[in-house]
């Protein structure tokens, strides 16, 4: 096998999609594609996301916007982040996101109100030209539970339900945390990210929201060996064996999306956890093991029950900056289509 092998299962995607659907409601799906696709491969997430009924695609940059309009000629595409290429995103029928300054002319704009992200965003609705298409605002609680501390979020939608009285224009506040707790943020449209991918905005187990993750990391042992007594792996010798004691070394790292601060982190080898010892290094880490083991043992880093956020967790981040970090695009990854 290669160094490491990344599937990527659009099926699970569109079930995700689909699941997500059940709780909006009436709402539209917005899906967010940015970051190639949160690590996913933007191309494909956002093929799968469509196919299973999310009604536009959001990005960050108009430069994702136009990679993804060559595959995605009658799509819906917005550009979430702030830009100055506007003639680019008129040719290319994107629609634009507006916070600030003049609001560009002859391209579909969504205006947005800062209620308390503290970001990009008006503090206060401008005069609305015929072309802007949508208002909307960003929820500052994407990384916590705004079911078990909603105080914040609903503030934030209540300014923005007093600034947009009256109108007919598209309305959108929620991102994937607020669509799986705050059912009043629904709106008209809700952006959903993180979820699609199958992964927890709360740093939970998906599978509490009927999640399913999207992306498997595999690989395996290429060298087993035994360090007596006083011996260690790795750089800097932050493991030193205290008793003879096997290690497998399995051929990826930072390099490839496997942290330094994944040191003590647990992966599978042949089905049972294993410990992550030494420092990760750019193309390789080690793992204890109870005994002697095989080359070509097989090693599961995301998958078989270990979720990313199990990661994200020993190594204080969140599984949004792990997963981006994996780069799982078509250069990298397998996709497979599973069942819808």
């Amino acid at each position: 096998m290669p160094r490491s092998e990344i599937t990527v299962d659009l099926g699970a995607l569109r079930r995700n999609v689909e699941r997500l659907r059940a709780v909006l409601g009436p709402t539209e799906l917005w899906a967010v594609v940015k970051a190639d696709g949160y690590g996913h491969g933007a191309a494909d997430a956002a093929r799968a996301a469509v196919d299973a009924g999310a009604t536009a695609l959001c990005v960050a940059t108009v430069a994702e916007g136009l990679s993804l309009r060559q595959g995605l000629p009658g799509q819906r595409i917005i550009v979430l982040g702030p830009t100055s290429q506007v003639r680019e995103a008129r040719a290319a029928r994107l629609e634009l996101v507006v916070g600030d300054g003049r609001i560009p002319e002859d391209v579909p704009v969504h205006v947005k109100l800062d209620t308390g992200m503290g970001r990009y965003g008006f503090r206060e609705f401008p005069a609305i030209p015929a072309n802007v298409v949508g208002l909307m605002t960003h929820l500052a609680t994407a990384d916590s539970d705004p079911g078990t501390d909603p105080d914040f979020a609903r503030l934030q939608l209540s300014r923005f339900r007093q600034a947009t009285v009256g109108t007919e224009l598209t309305l959108h506040a929620a991102n994937s945390a607020a669509s799986l707790r705050l059912p009043e943020s629904h709106l008209d449209a809700a952006r959903i990210g993180i979820a699609l991918y199958g992964l927890s905005p709360f740093g939970t187990d998906p599978a509490d929201d009927g999640l399913e993750p999207v992306l498997e990391w595999r690989s395996e042992l290429v060298q087993v060996k035994q360090l007596m007594a006083g011996e260690s792996t790795g750089y800097g010798r932050t493991f030193v064996a205290d008793r003879e004691t096997w290690i497998g070394l399995v051929p990826l790292g930072y390099g490839d999306g496997f942290r330094r601060d994944l040191t003590g982190t647990e992966v599978l080898v042949a089905g049972a956890r294993r410990r992550v010892i030494g420092t990760v290094s750019m193309d390789s880490f080690a793992v204890e093991l109870p005994g002697p083991a095989e080359p070509g043992t097989p090693v599961t880093l995301v998958g078989d029950g270990l979720l990313a956020e199990e990661h994200a967790r020993h190594a204080g981040t969140i599984s949004y900056e792990l997963v981006v970090g994996i780069h799982a695009g078509a250069d990298r990854a397998t996709r497979t289509v599973g069942d819808a």
